[in-house]
């Protein structure tokens, strides 16, 4: 299978992957042949990449990192707790989570195994779904991602569960923003943004009142917008006044925010999110915690076409576990010629180095 941009595939082209909703239902199954009306209505659906079969790459497969009944069991969880916490102007948001506490604890066991459980690197494409209401999603995302930088740091289960706790709920303050603030598919206005500014504190007001779960779930709420230089909100804090885990959380939210389809952009590339995230380095993000989550998740995630320093061309076919940035390519083209497909190992060839990606896929 090869990964190729929705405004690229042409008629013909047949999906390698099922696309579903956030219901786990499948909205376009393997195998259908793609005709200009379907491309058409990707698009519409904000749909930047989809897989391709290419005879040339049949056996490469992207794995998800979580299974399809685990994925649906986490968003349903997230998405009952958190339109609970919107929906009851009279009950309080607090006590919505009190109650959904110990539902929210197992699943960051589980969630915790699942990652585990997969030698995989981390790889999270969100084409693959599709979602009514982004924040459900994302707030799942930063949860793997966190999890991930967590483990790598070989946080010990009860902090794990904490950080958990913290990034699955780290949005829960923007159920009080007005949903038409928060879809907006335009440019926001000062007075929108400075509304959208206020969840951080929202959030961490309805948390610290929950008694069943640690306060530095709260701040870890209060802090994920707050950057190493103090120009983040909602408190200006600065290095060592933002908990790890905010910190933690703050590199989580904003790679999977720009690795994601948003009403008003494109998703980004991993490889490119990271490049965001290294250009805030020791200004916005904490350059230790960048280092892990780079080796905690997929740079150049499985099925995308890259090209080398020396001219070659092919696709990723595997990662090496720690080398985020040196998987194994399936070579399929040199010095602009298709030839007899090989392996090229990134962790062997030591001088050979990835300077682009393609996601432009025209059908042999």
């Amino acid at each position: 299978m090869r990964l190729a941009a929705t405004n690229t595939i042409q008629t013909g082209s047949v999906l390698a992957k099922a696309i579903y909703n956030d219901k786990g239902q499948v909205l376009l199954h393997e195998g259908v042949e793609l005709a200009d009306k379907l491309i058409h209505k990707l698009q519409e659906m904000g749909i930047t990449y989809v897989y391709i079969r290419d005879w040339r790459t049949e056996d490469i497969q992207y794995k998800d990192p979580l299974s399809a009944k685990m994925r649906t069991k986490a968003i349903q969880t997230i998405e009952s707790v958190l339109k609970e916490v919107g929906a009851n102007k009279d009950l309080s948001g607090s006590l919505v989570i009190e109650k959904a506490s110990k539902r929210l604890s197992g699943l960051i066991r589980q969630l915790t195994d699942e990652i585990r459980g997969n030698r995989e690197l981390l790889t999270i494409l969100s084409d693959v779904y599709t979602y009514d209401h982004y924040i459900f999603t994302h707030s799942l995302n930063v949860t793997l991602y966190s999890l991930a930088i967590g483990m790598k740091l070989q946080l010990l289960p009860k902090e794990l569960e904490i950080l958990g706790l913290g990034a699955i709920l780290h949005d829960v303050g923007k159920m009080k923003v007005p949903a038409d603030i928060l879809l907006k598919p335009g440019k926001l206005t000062v007075k929108e943004f400075e509304s959208i500014k206020k969840h951080p504190e929202d959030g961490f007001n309805i948390l610290r009142k929950v008694e069943t779960i640690p306060l530095l779930v709260a701040h870890c709420a209060f802090q994920h917008h707050e950057r190493l230089n103090g120009t983040g909100y909602p408190r200006g804090l600065e290095g060592d006044e933002i908990h790890d885990f905010g910190k933690i959380i703050a590199i989580a939210d904003v790679f999977d925010a720009v690795t994601s389809n948003r009403i008003y952009r494109q998703a980004m590339l991993p490889h490119e999110g990271l490049e965001i995230l290294y250009a805030g380095a020791e200004k916005l993000f904490d350059k230790r915690i960048i280092e892990v989550f780079r080796q905690a998740v997929a740079v150049y995630p499985v099925g995308v076409t890259v090209e080398l320093n020396d001219g070659r061309k092919g696709v990723v076919c595997r990662q090496n576990a720690g080398l985020s940035d040196r998987p194994v390519i399936r070579i399929l083209e040199e010095k602009g010629r298709n030839v007899e497909p090989y392996e090229a190992d990134l962790r062997i060839e030591l001088n050979s180095v990835i300077i682009g990606c393609d996601t432009t896929f025209v059908q042999q």
